[in-house]
């Protein structure tokens, strides 16, 4: 775990730590790997319209491995149950509070299994709903409502939630929108190619602000 520690401190000095991003593997049960299309189209989309020059591949990496410390943004999705030790809690942590980033894509169903393990990552902070004038809504490309909605489900309007470290944003967890799912090909779920911009658009914004913040 100390080697854990030295990489979180050397990555943090250096700021970006490289251009690639990573796919969370956890563990319970739920499907980390859902959405399979989602990422490698954001990657493209971010390449092609706001000038990085990401890896087109992301990489899987779990959550209690050193593997981690390599990555500025790393992505999570599913849509059932979540698991995390005190080891991947511990190691999420240190990611995290070393520079690291993650997001969590609500697929339908993770939000109490997540709230659970969160706390176990952070007991003394609570998920905080986002401002529609957080700089993330406001990058590249202006959502001044906030997050788009992509799919429906509860009828509940979408929500982004994050942790902070101080005044930084750490996690973002976004809610009833499915940004995943708008990310994904097109023919898996046959949306409108408005609905995808948008999607695709509030990924790029994302991916502008963790790579500058």
């Amino acid at each position: 775990m100390k080697y854990v520690v030295f990489i979180g401190m050397l990555l943090s000095s250096f700021g970006v730590f490289s251009q690639e991003i990573a796919l969370l593997k956890y563990k319970g049960g739920g499907d980390w790997y859902g959405n399979p299309t989602s990422l490698p189209n954001l990657i493209q989309f971010c390449n092609e319209h706001i000038g990085t020059q990401i890896q087109e591949k992301p990489v899987t990496v779990e959550a209690g491995s050193v593997e981690m410390f390599e990555y500025p943004f790393i992505h999570m999705t599913g849509h059932g149950n979540v698991f995390f030790s005190e080891q991947d809690a511990e190691n999420i942590r240190k990611y995290l509070l070393s520079g690291g980033f993650i997001h969590v894509d609500d697929n339908y169903g993770i939000k109490e299994y997540l709230e659970r393990e969160l706390k176990k990552v952070f007991p003394d902070k609570e998920l905080k709903e986002l401002p529609v004038t957080h700089p993330i809504f406001h990058q590249v490309y202006n959502f001044p409502n906030g997050l788009p909605k992509i799919h429906e489900h509860d009828g509940k309007r979408p929500q982004a939630f994050g942790l902070f470290e101080k005044d930084r944003l750490i996690f973002l967890f976004t809610y009833e929108c499915d940004l995943g799912d708008g990310w994904e090909n097109k023919e898996v779920h046959n949306d409108p190619e408005n609905v995808r911009t948008k999607a695709l658009q509030m990924g790029a914004n994302i991916i502008k602000y963790v790579f500058e913040n």
